[in-house]
């Protein structure tokens, strides 16, 4: 029989008859290095023609290859093995010697200091084994302010956004399984796709938020769970809209099994008000609040407010882990929160983000350069064209950029042509310098 272009010449060593002898032969050629990350696996057809097996018996072997986290599905885009090369990380660059505008940091200096707050914890007495895993005082406090947007919740207590994100979606979904992210999407949120194997479904965002067409092609596709950012969505600043999460609320009321996460990093400091997208009564969701962008990215609590099926999974699930978040972090997160200095500081940091955000895209709009922060720390640069040679154009002049390339799921949308910056730490001088260079560059 004629050797099929859709297999390789190592696939076509493989003699093997059965889905397991034939996941393990494939698993052998990648141990071996003959199949690299990243290569793609025969269509299902083909490779079955090929054996001479069912159709059936390599989608099962697929399968089995799933489970083991050797392979990814992406639906259309076939299957291919694992690629688990380093994606890069939101908040750190390896990059010296150049102005780091590309980090997403929240200004240390609109950070409520925590000096005695942590005087005060040095008094306190130390907690042991048995003691109740979430701080009481924190635990009234937040009740009462997810009370305020969703009314009765379960709540947990996780390490920071991105570690709520990454269990409630290992909570509730398998390898293969198919996720809604937003599109282009968090960096964080991105590696968790990534690392768990799961089968990320693009979700476009426009001005108004994750768009109602791109929810209905992820519900078509069959996801079981979907992340959205409801203000200050990371990179573009998007906030959705009132008649936006109207319209996808009522899209996911006729779809009760899929979990909705809600991440509201940013809630603190929003100069938006929280529009959720989760209908009334539906049975599987989740607001997350960390404190990263309020009182520090290095507290590492999030808030978590669910229904009650999903709070006693988080809760198992970091039981069996983690065991619980250190109550000194949460005793700290407390103090700082309920400080009477501690709201007029906050109410400042949204000011300040939004008006050195609101100046940058000002001076690029002179320059013809269009850019939007509707909320958030970062402003985001539409260049019209690839942003690679560009960020490469301003490392040359002393610039550290985020490239828009790096927050695409699928390197298919018009993130590709934008850079992302944070640019509230510069001095108004070296704005003024960086749209300088950025008009030079272009």
């Amino acid at each position: 029989m004629p050797q099929s272009s859709a297999i390789s010449d190592q696939i076509a060593s493989i003699t093997a008859k059965t889905a397991a002898e034939i996941a393990e032969a494939v698993r052998d050629l990648v141990d071996a290095g003959q199949l690299a990350p990243g290569a793609s696996l025969p269509p299902v057809r083909a490779l079955a023609e090929h054996l001479e097996v069912n159709r059936n018996t390599v989608v099962a072997a697929y399968g089995l290859l799933v489970q083991a986290g050797v392979a990814v599905t992406r639906g259309r885009a076939g299957t291919k093995i694992v690629d688990l090369q380093p994606l890069p990380q939101e908040g750190f660059s390896n990059v010296t010697g150049l102005i780091d505008i590309a980090s997403g940091n929240p200004d240390p200096a609109l950070l409520p200091a925590a000096g005695k707050a942590l005087a005060q914890l040095a008094a306190d007495e130390p907690v042991l084994y048995g003691q109740p895993v979430i701080d009481p005082d924190l635990a009234k406090w937040a009740h009462g302010m997810f009370a305020q947007d969703v009314g009765e919740a379960e709540l947990t207590i996780t390490a920071g956004s991105a570690d709520a994100v990454q269990r409630l979606l290992a909570d509730s979904l398998t390898i293969g399984d198919a996720v809604g992210f937003e599109q282009p999407c968090f960096l964080t949120t991105i590696q968790t796709a990534q690392a768990a194997g799961y089968r990320p479904i693009p979700m476009p965002v426009d001005a108004q938020g994750l768009t109602v067409e791109g929810l209905q092609n992820a519900l078509n596709e069959g996801i079981r769970a979907l992340v959205v950012t409801p203000r200050a969505h990371n990179p573009t600043g998007a906030v959705i809209s009132a008649a936006r999460a109207q319209d996808l609320s009522a899209l996911l009321a006729d779809h009760p099994h899929v979990l909705i996460i809600e991440d509201d990093h940013f809630w603190q400091v929003s100069n938006h008000s929280y529009r959720s997208i989760i209908p009334a009564n539906h049975p599987r969701w989740a607001l997350v609040r960390s404190v990263s962008k309020s009182l520090g990215p290095d507290l590492r609590v999030g808030l978590v407010g669910s229904d009650k099926l999903t709070a006693s999974r988080l809760g198992s699930h970091i039981r069996s882990g983690a065991m619980w978040v250190s109550h000194l972090l949460q005793r700290l997160t407390y103090l700082l929160i309920t400080h009477p200095d501690t709201p007029a500081q906050l109410a400042e940091a949204a000011q300040e983000y939004a008006h050195a955000n609101a100046q940058l895209i000002d001076a690029l709009a002179a320059s013809k350069i269009s850019a939007t922060s509707a909320d958030g720390v970062n402003v985001w640069i539409n260049l019209r064209h690839r942003a690679a040679p560009v960020v490469d154009a301003l490392a040359a002049r002393g610039w550290l950029v985020r490239d828009g390339a790096e927050f695409s799921l699928d390197s298919t949308d018009d993130a590709v042509n934008h850079i992302r910056v944070t640019i509230h730490q510069l001095t108004p001088a070296q704005r003024k310098e960086f749209v300088a260079d950025l008009v030079a560059v272009l």
